[in-house]
């Protein structure tokens, strides 16, 4: 048996932040923080594109907004201090139809409110940031960056075992009870025993939750992003990160490029449908997860309002030339001779059951335990923030 003061379930990116800035904030407050796998940041975290987001798409106020802008100037320091590489490179997002303008003239009113350095330009601009691009107007901000989250989370897990707390690697979850003011966890590494719990279980925080017998009207939908890698002789095509303009009913950024900060142009994702909470490829299914989402009635309402949508996002997953032709909005040179296919993420998406997707992040508080229950994309470059606020919202329950 082992015993801490808070117990963190999830060793990706933001269980990783939020024990260390409990670390860093009460380092006589033991902690243990627990991953399934055989190491830590093996899902969402280490399928990354690795952007630093700039927080101009969220709505003002949000904590989306409120995280990203906080999180990423953290983000930026602490690859400062601790000598990771990033790269504040600049992003373009890009107008392609006249119908997009409204939508993009609401994405830079979001920019400016939530104080991002952007500006809107034309097209003769964007010709000179990006040559090869389509575009009849779009904004630049300067301010967008790339990094790897992976390097980060390797210097978060030494910090948090320098602080002398612990990291137990291929100990998942199976059950969870609490007596008077503990909490028992039964892991397939033993007993764990703490007085707090945060929940950062990722695409299994729902689950996690579940265990703890509160209750939730939402769930974990599974999306996978399929990418390309564009070959090296054709990166000249982009200099830095182009996206296009999002639809602002849709909690995903659409077809974009990214450059990657160790070399290399990635390009993608799409949206579908994984038959797996970690179905990275279209043959990986999980029968019971599968059905599980096809009986959740919040699915059901969702797929029926976006079907459409969902309809084009498949074809492009199993039709490479409708996937060019969404690329090719972009940047009207790249053909599909010129991508080869990159690993897939999987985004773990909250779905209300009305239909809802869940658009900012969301925490679940009880006395002595905090659920991140939605914490999709910017959270990698909001979570040293993240982290910030649950600690201090776990330090408000020890007064």
């Amino acid at each position: 048996m082992s015993k801490a003061s808070v117990i963190v379930v999830g060793g990706g990116i933001v269980g990783l932040a939020t024990a260390w800035q409990w670390g860093k904030a009460h380092p006589n407050e033991s902690l243990i923080l627990l991953e399934k796998e055989n190491s830590i940041a093996k899902h969402q975290t280490v399928h990354n594109s690795g952007v630093l987001h700039s927080g101009i798409y969220y709505k003002p106020g949000s904590m989306k907004a409120v995280n990203c802008r906080q999180g990423k100037k953290l983000m930026e320091e602490f690859c400062k201090e601790e000598e990771i590489t990033y790269e504040i490179c600049g992003k373009v997002i890009v107008a392609t139809r006249e119908e997009e303008l409204s939508a993009l003239e609401q994405i830079f009113s979001r920019g400016q409110a939530n104080e991002v350095n952007c500006e809107k330009i034309d097209q003769l601009q964007l010709k000179e940031l990006e040559p090869h691009v389509n575009g009849i107007s779009g904004i630049h901000v300067p301010e967008a960056g790339i990094v790897d989250y992976s390097e980060v989370c390797n210097k978060l897990q030494k910090k948090i075992q320098e602080q002398g707390n612990q990291i137990l690697c291929s100990a998942k979850v199976l059950a969870i009870h609490q007596s008077n003011s503990e909490i028992i966890l039964e892991t397939t590494a033993g007993e764990m025993r703490g007085n707090y719990l945060v929940n950062c279980a990722g695409l299994y925080s729902d689950k996690v939750m579940g265990l703890t017998s509160q209750k939730t009207e939402m769930q974990i939908v599974p999306f996978r992003g399929e990418y390309y890698y564009v070959k090296p002789e054709k990166e000249y095509l982009c200099n830095n990160l182009i996206y296009p303009v999002p639809d602002p009913e849709f909690p995903f950024l659409g077809v974009h490029f990214t450059r990657m900060i160790h070399g290399g142009l990635e390009c993608g994702p799409n949206a579908v449908l994984a038959f797996a909470r970690e179905g990275y490829k279209r043959s990986d299914l999980n029968f019971p997860e599968f059905l599980e989402t096809l009986k959740f009635t919040g699915f059901q309402k969702l797929a029926l309002k976006y079907w459409q949508m969902g309809l084009g996002e498949m074809w492009r997953s199993c039709y490479k030339p409708a996937f060019v032709k969404a690329l090719q909005r972009l940047i009207p040179e790249i053909t599909a001779e010129d991508l080869i296919t990159a690993p897939a993420g999987v985004r773990a998406q909250a779905v209300t059951k009305d239909g809802s997707l869940v658009d900012d992040f969301l925490i679940n508080e009880t006395e002595n335990i905090l659920n991140i229950c939605n914490a999709p994309s910017p959270a990698a470059t909001a979570s040293l923030n993240i982290g910030r606020i649950v600690s201090e919202k776990l330090a408000t329950r020890f007064v």
